[in-house]
């Protein structure tokens, strides 16, 4: 398989934004963070597999890549003769519909071993950097809504502490326009991208989602590039001279107080009426944007994050400090894990493998029993028999504290993480030495990972046990002895 191909989840995303949300290649490319050859050869193969949107429920992410890639792409080597850079970008001015792309396709007839398009346009764009011209760009209604976070805060006072936190203001949002954008263009995406990730750089999955239910794109601005967004700039200075500066004086207590006052000044601002214009900004959007842009679809976005997980030995998958089950045979196998407040479900290349009520207890198990693998085969060699018969290599409070573990646990088999970090800590700090964390473990009740490992790390292990103070008499004038109540 080629190492630059996309995953599957981008190329689905790439088919919605061109066939469902119509948006040309360019903007599908900024928004999937992809060259815009990814996005033609991707709709190319589409659309000879016959492909159409929407997908069919039943393929999934390996029936689809068997679909669009059946066979290993070619290597082609070629002699590459370099065009005319100062004739295209003159062509380029003069002809107002004319395309890189098409000047590409002519030269590629000029010229059969020429440069591909990628490398033609990077040449392209490097021979014109010396250029830096700004155009003054010009929005259809309802098409764009710009997004960027506001750089002055609004402190929020705790009041049971009087600790102030600073709270972010949002510039534009959905529910107060009663309609839906047909693309979002964020600021630099930096609210929209992962940290830095070897398994799915891009926009983050959670925003990808959003876009989805309320059938719109995601076009990101270009770092360090203003002039992409010039309206959500202007924005932010009405923001922070209309709104912020009016409540300077006042003291909120609670997000909800400071979005009502934001609010209110909102609808100030936007009944205002234009200097030299006739009307407000709320009529010319009631006028011009709303009734260009997408309805609201019937039920809200309900915000749910995504992560990737690998599923333990246990065949649990970690959300929050909370273990969910997945199939016993996906253990080792990495999974996508989408969780809301009331839902936690799971994914395995595109199919949904679990869904389970979400539980806020850290250090619990929510186990399905059809997830279980008869007789736990799957991993035999971490039975409780062999964890225990393991444990008595070290000592009896090793073995107690094993035991202890295991018999605390709803099925036996969750206890097997912590036993084994257990028994890992002999390697470190040496089986005597673990022998004596655990007998002081379980002297003072504290039988789990976490304790015996700071028990070990602070060397308390070393220090005597302490005992109980044997009772003795004192004598003392002021003390009464027991015959004085006989």
């Amino acid at each position: 398989m080629p190492q630059n191909r996309v995953t599957m989840r981008k190329i689905r995303e790439i088919l919605r934004l061109a066939w469902s949300c119509k948006q040309t290649r360019k903007s599908i490319a900024d928004s999937c963070g992809i060259g815009k050859t990814t996005v033609t050869d991707t709709l190319y193969r589409a659309s000879a597999a016959g492909l159409s949107w929407p997908l069919p429920s039943d393929l999934d992410d390996e029936l689809l890549e068997s679909v669009l890639y059946p066979l290993h792409p070619r290597a082609i080597t070629s002699r590459r003769t370099p065009p005319d850079w100062a004739s295209l970008h003159n062509e380029l001015l003069t002809h107002k519909n004319l395309t890189l792309m098409l000047l590409w396709q002519e030269y590629k007839e000029r010229e059969p071993s020429g440069y591909q398009y990628s490398q033609f346009c990077d040449l392209f764009r490097y021979w014109r950097g010396k250029l830096d011209l700004s155009m003054r760009q010009e929005h259809r209604a309802g098409e764009k809504m710009f997004v960027d976070y506001c750089g002055q805060t609004l402190p929020i006072v705790d009041p049971a502490t009087g600790e102030i936190v600073d709270a972010q203001v949002f510039v534009r949002t959905f529910s107060f326009f009663g309609a839906v954008p047909h693309c979002i263009v964020p600021d630099n995406l930096l609210s929209g991208v992962t940290k830095p990730c070897r398994y799915e750089p891009g926009i983050n999955q959670t925003y990808q989602e959003m876009a989805t239910h309320y059938g719109t794109a995601v076009i990101p601005a270009r770092v360090r590039k203003p002039r992409d967004k010039p309206k959500v700039e202007a924005g932010v200075q009405f923001v922070q001279r209309f709104i912020l500066a009016g409540l300077r004086h006042r003291t909120f207590f609670s997000l909800a107080e400071a979005n009502a006052a934001i609010r209110e000044r909102l609808e100030l601002l936007n009944n205002r009426p234009f200097r030299k214009l006739p009307g407000t900004r709320k009529s010319r959007f009631e006028e011009l944007d709303r009734p260009a842009m997408l309805p609201l679809p019937e039920l809200p976005y309900q915000f749910a994050q995504w992560k990737v997980a690998r599923v333990h030995i246990d065949y649990h998958v970690d959300v929050e400090g909370h273990f969910y089950s997945v199939p016993y045979r996906l253990v080792r196998e990495q999974v996508d894990v989408r969780y809301t407040s009331a839902t936690v479900e799971c994914f395995h290349k595109g199919k949904r493998i679990a869904s389970h009520p979400r539980s806020f207890v850290k250090g619990k198990f929510t186990t399905n029993p059809e997830h279980m693998p008869p007789a736990h085969l799957a991993y035999a060699d971490c039975t409780p028999g062999r964890l225990i018969s393991w444990a008595s290599q070290t000592g009896k409070a090793t073995t107690a504290v094993v035991e202890s573990i295991l018999s605390r646990r709803a099925y036996p088999e969750h206890g097997v993480r912590s036993c084994m970090g257990i028994l890992s800590l002999g390697k470190r700090f040496g089986k005597d030495r673990l022998e004596a964390a655990c007998e002081r473990a379980l002297f003072i009740r504290g039988v789990s990972y976490t304790s015996i490992k700071s028990i070990l790390q602070n060397n308390l292990d070393q220090k005597p046990l302490p005992k109980q103070q044997e009772l003795f008499t004192v004598t003392h004038d002021n003390i009464r002895g027991t015959d004085y109540y006989g």
